[in-house]
């Protein structure tokens, strides 16, 4: 059996997960990975056969997508092509986080896909329960960006047969947890000038930040700030009292399961954001919608607070894993040439 595991290279957390994901399912199969797009900060510990650009996002400075940017630099022409040029013949199974190429391609050529991302999670109607226009719009998208067959999603909590708890790093697993009285700081969507301002206002509090806008460290009074760098946030991250980040899915389940206190900005009109912020706010962990002036008595009382969610996350990377191969042998290779109605709906995008 042979297993293309295609990764959405746009987040960090993606390429996290698949440092463990790959080599459990090299434990059981031939693996292939495709990448597309790279814009993480995470080295990859595996070969990459199948590098593609795709369709990804890039980070605003004002507390969400920029959206200009982001149209600026797509090219759905080249998209096309990347589904039309990758050859899936030789593999029985693709499996995708959030990968649109692979999921794409899979459709067209009547190969089976897998989903298997915290997004997946979102296609759930027993937990993404958001009514109106934008939900619909926002669970279409997202259904459509990678289309797969069947999906397995990852969520803070574990939700029946489908749905499990987060894969943690055994980096992260391994570190050495302590206070020293830090709050560590990752969030990508705002420029410095923005943070600094906001958390200069708490001197007596020592932050630690993590900036996609700078590539050398400085520091502005009680405010220290360095380039993206893992290895050096995870151990900040470990050795914090607090972490204060965007509301994803890869960092804050790395600061649960390191039993560090948390406070999140879900990125603006950005729908997985605040659907994890408010799943966090249901396990006590609270968020706010900005850095503005009017969001200083919000940080004052999380700094003020001891109170941190700790969930020590099993792992269960392999029996998830597992669990997929064994469901698409038991099930889906006797109903292999029913995956072709897709084939319509490409012809109408291309």
């Amino acid at each position: 059996m042979k297993v293309l595991y295609a990764i959405q290279g746009t987040g960090n957390g993606h390429i996290a997960r698949a440092g463990e994901i790959v080599p459990a399912l090299r434990n059981r199969v031939q693996t292939d990975v495709l990448l597309s797009g790279m814009h993480t900060e995470l080295e990859l510990d595996f070969e990459v056969k199948y590098k593609c650009k795709g369709l990804g996002f890039k980070f605003g400075k004002k507390g969400g997508i920029d959206y200009l940017n982001t149209w600026r630099g797509s090219d759905v022409s080249a998209f096309l092509r990347e589904i039309k040029a990758i050859d899936l013949s030789g593999y029985d199974l693709v499996i995708s986080d959030f990968e649109p190429v692979s999921a794409w391609a899979a459709k067209k050529q009547h190969i089976p896909c897998v989903g298997l991302s915290n997004q997946c999670t979102l296609l759930d109607g027993s937990i993404s329960n958001g009514k109106g226009k934008k939900s619909r719009l926002a669970r279409s998208l997202l259904r459509n960006y990678a289309p797969t067959d069947v999906n397995y999603g990852f969520h803070f909590t574990a939700t029946g047969a489908f749905i499990h708890t987060p894969v943690i790093r055994r980096k992260i697993r391994e570190v050495n947890v302590a206070d020293h009285g830090h709050i560590a700081v990752y969030l990508p969507f705002y420029n410095d000038k923005k943070i600094l301002k906001a958390l200069s206002f708490f001197r007596e509090k020592k932050w630690i930040v993590f900036s996609k806008h700078s590539k050398s460290p400085y520091r502005h009074r009680n405010v220290f700030v360095y380039p993206i760098d893992s290895k050096r946030f995870m151990e900040e991250m470990a050795t914090a009292s607090g972490v204060l980040c965007g509301a994803g899915f890869s960092t804050t389940t790395e600061a649960i399961f390191l039993g560090k206190k948390l406070l999140v900005i879900p990125m603006k009109n950005q729908f997985e954001q605040n659907f994890n912020a408010k799943a966090l706010e249901k396990l006590g962990v609270p968020s706010i919608s900005g850095l503005k002036k009017k969001h200083r008595d919000d940080i004052k009382n999380w700094l003020d607070t001891e109170r941190a969610l700790h969930i020590s996350y099993p792992d269960k990377t392999q029996a998830i894993v597992d669990q997929i191969l064994n469901d698409f042998v038991n099930q889906w290779m006797f109903y292999r040439d029913e995956f072709s109605d897709i084939e319509n709906i490409y012809r109408t995008i291309s």
